[in-house]
């Protein structure tokens, strides 16, 4: 198990937790006077547009690191690939004239 995924994937959860409070704490209730004399008062919820702003964008970073980790995660220690691999893939043509396809 590689330290950068499992950092990264704690990365991820971090910046998720970060958007749940953002997002909770973005929305403010306020009390709104009557229209007509005579009539109640209503609660309204008004949201800060910074805190949404900065909770979709933190998902955004969580999203992109839990990819990234999972993918880290899932190739395990053959993320370098060979010498020999590289040459194999980048060698201007993907069949030669001897290979059959």
């Amino acid at each position: 198990m590689s330290r950068r995924a499992v950092l990264e994937l704690l990365l991820a959860v971090l910046a998720a937790v970060g958007c749940v409070l953002s997002w909770m704490s973005a929305i403010s209730e306020v009390v709104v006077d009557p229209v007509l004399t005579g009539e109640p008062s209503t609660v309204s919820q008004v949201y800060s547009a910074p805190m949404l702003t900065l909770s979709l964008m933190l998902a955004a970073v969580a999203g992109a690191f839990a990819v990234v980790g999972a993918a880290r995660l899932r190739r395990g220690s053959s993320a370098a690939p060979s010498a020999a691999n590289l040459a194999k893939y980048h060698s201007g043509s993907s069949l030669r004239a001897d290979e059959q396809p």
